[in-house]
């Protein structure tokens, strides 16, 4: 009997921790095929966590984690884990333990992470959809690099009861599709939300984001702009963070670390994990990290936040480009990534930051690459996005 390993020529999915499930139910996925991030447990099998040293340090779970459980209620079939960067804390892709999954729609260069397995497992047509999780970015990012849809749900709608933890009050389910109407028919199921959604009432077009982003982005982007603009209205210009974008990087890189290291800081003291090239210097700074730095910190998150939900109200919309640039070659140097990765956290931050839902779609490209725009809604408001999608398609 073939499995989803002998048709896998993306290195989306592991092996080393391979598990498959039947559907446990009849409903809207009935027929459709998944994969799940190696960081939600499945019953009886071990979790990854990207990482060989989770993988020795922790036997098989007790239970499905809550999200995989639903979507096979619902009908869909799971055929096999997705790859995740190495304790999901990374946004290209490339783990230093198991590999690169390939970029289909943007060969030679990296699918992004940490949900890369996830991402190109639907780009290369493998599964109908796949689950991942978004904590800085790390479903929307892939999904722009990879030419997918992506959805990051407003914090704490979607459980993540029996998965890997690694900045809870930033972590996020989220899903990958190729098809507006299966990120919706999922996005139903893991919201548990068949109420209709609400109209979009204002567009608002975050001018800083785009100039964040530079002109090749701006104009590659422009006819989705005006997609947009067509169906709900001329957008309005506002700026997402009007004390700068850059600020931001500091004040997500400070919290995520300490919440990082207060989930995983005594596991890491007892293993002394073997972490590959960023993960280790993420951790070591987590575990000096001050904590006058990190109250600062949450005070810029709440201005932050007041400020993006004031400007969505209760129906508008923000749209920005997903990332500052296509997806870059495979193998650069560790000092690019990380300047890369700073530029993409400065746009990607504002929805973790203010607990909002994010969706991105594969409405541009340059050099032949893929290149998302997002939009951005207010908590709660997912069916609105995914609506959104839909009528965009």
């Amino acid at each position: 009997m073939t499995t989803i390993l002998d048709r896998d020529t993306f290195g989306a999915f592991t092996r080393h921790t391979h598990a498959a499930l039947p559907p446990s139910g009849t409903g809207s996925l009935t027929g459709l095929t998944f994969g799940a991030k190696d960081l939600y447990d499945i019953a009886g099998a071990h979790t990854g966590f990207g990482s060989p040293d989770w993988l020795g340090s922790h036997g098989p779970a007790d239970v499905t984690a809550v999200a995989v459980q639903r979507l096979m209620d619902a009908g869909a079939e799971m055929v096999g884990r997705t790859h995740t960067d190495e304790m999901a804390w990374s946004l290209l892709g490339e783990n230093a333990h198991y590999g690169t999954p390939v970029n289909v729609n943007a060969p030679g260069r990296v699918p992004g992470g940490s949900s890369s397995g996830s991402a190109a497992a639907v780009a290369g047509g493998l599964v109908d959809f796949a689950l991942g999780s978004d904590t800085g970015g790390s479903v929307r990012l892939p999904a722009s690099f990879c030419g997918v849809l992506g959805m990051r749900p407003s914090h704490g709608r979607v459980s993540l009861a029996g998965a890997c933890a690694l900045a809870p009050s930033f972590d996020t389910a989220g899903w990958f599709a190729r098809e507006a109407d299966v990120l919706e028919r999922v996005g139903r199921v893991l919201l548990a939300d068949d109420s209709p959604s609400r109209p979009v009432g204002r567009v608002l077009l975050a001018e800083d984001a785009f100039a964040w982003a530079g002109d090749a982005v701006t104009a590659a982007l422009a006819e989705a702009v005006a997609r947009v603009e067509s169906l709900f209205g001329a957008a309005e210009r506002v700026a997402l963070a009007p004390q700068g974008l850059a600020g931001w990087i500091d004040d997500f890189r400070v919290l995520q670390s300490a919440e990082a290291w207060e989930a995983h800081g005594d596991w890491v003291t007892r293993v002394k994990p073997q972490f590959g090239p960023g993960v280790k210097e993420r951790f070591a700074f987590a575990a000096t990290l001050e904590p006058a730095l990190v109250t600062k910190a949450r005070a810029h998150r709440m201005t932050s936040a007041a400020h993006v939900h004031s400007l969505l109200g209760g129906d508008a919309v923000i749209v920005l480009p997903t990332t500052p640039g296509i997806a870059p070659m495979r193998g650069l140097p560790q000092d690019t990534l990380n300047a890369f990765r700073g530029q993409c956290i400065a746009m990607l931050a504002a929805a973790g930051m203010a607990g909002c839902p994010q969706i991105t779609l594969p409405m541009g490209r340059i050099d032949g690459c893929p290149l998302g725009l997002s939009v951005i809604g207010a908590p709660g408001n997912d069916t609105q996005l995914l609506a959104l999608a839909g009528a965009l398609a």
